[in-house]
């Protein structure tokens, strides 16, 4: 696979998925496997990638088998709260709390947040060129005033040279560090709605207000690092939904107030006795 110029990613899994199998079945009996997976409690979804896995073995080792088809079930994104995102960032330990920021403010999939190198960060002007995934397009992608001044810190803290890698370890231990903070969290508040937020709802949250920001869906399409528009499209939908969820609203009596604002996600509204109005949803 490696030689074919598959992504880690697809490599991993599939050496994931076939060493899974391997205790349940003997990847040289097709039928097996076939059994093993049919009576598997587990979605459509992942009985489908563990038979691109198998079929990828069978391919290399010329085993005959028919593949069978498995038809993923429709699931809606739920897409969580600004306040449930920032109160697990302020929970994460530092440098979970900075990989939570960039996810929340970029929609960077893990896997590509766990390979920016330092030179992918332009601190001057707060943007990151991350190495998309998937074979998407490439992109630019802005931060805050207060994640540049973090990643700042963070790199003259670590005395990173350009070509270190941003933060060590790999998407699985950014996903697997996460889950056990998320975890201790929820049992802590006695919140178990916490449980039910995964690290990829931080990508679907940041397209889903960055649609609602902008309206623009090409844009969206092209900050996502999607190869096809339509799986752009679920994020107009997830914006109906959601449509009548409460707002904050805050007023701005200058220029510096008003800036802070809209550096924090706030949309300016109206202006009512000298005053603008802006307001961000929750």
């Amino acid at each position: 696979m490696k030689n074919n110029n598959k992504s880690d990613y697809t490599i991993n899994f599939t050496r994931k998925a076939l060493s899974y199998l391997s205790k349940h079945a003997d990847l040289n009996e097709p039928e097996q496997v076939k059994q093993f997976i049919a009576n598997h409690q587990v979605s459509n979804g992942y009985k489908k990638n563990l038979c691109i896995a198998y079929n990828k073995y069978c391919k290399y080792y010329k085993i005959e088998w028919e593949m069978p088809l498995y038809i993923p079930e429709a699931k809606t994104i739920r897409i969580p709260t600004t306040e449930k995102l920032e109160m697990l960032i302020a929970r994460a330990g530092s440098i979970l709390s900075i990989k939570l920021t960039i996810s929340k403010e970029t929609g960077l999939r893990p896997v590509e947040l766990c390979n920016l190198k330092v030179k992918d960060v332009d601190l001057e002007r707060k943007i990151i060129y991350p190495t998309t995934a998937k074979r998407g397009s490439g992109r630019a992608l802005k931060i805050s005033n207060n994640l540049q001044k973090t990643l700042q810190d963070y790199i003259n803290r670590k005395n990173l040279n350009l070509t270190d890698k941003l933060f060590k370890g790999t998407a699985d231990d950014y996903g697997k560090h996460y889950r056990q903070m998320r975890n201790q969290l929820a049992k802590k508040l006695n919140d178990p709605s916490l449980k039910t937020i995964r690290l990829y709802d931080f990508r679907h949250y940041f397209a889903t207000t960055l649609y609602a920001k902008t309206r623009d869906i090409l844009y969206v399409k092209q900050q996502m690092g999607h190869k096809k528009l339509e799986t752009t499209l679920i994020y107009v939908q997830l914006l109906a939904l959601t449509e009548d969820d409460e707002w904050t609203c805050k007023t701005a009596g200058n220029v510096t107030e008003a800036t802070q604002l809209i550096e924090n996600g706030f949309e300016y509204i109206t202006e009512m006795d000298g005053l603008k109005i802006f307001r961000k949803r929750k």
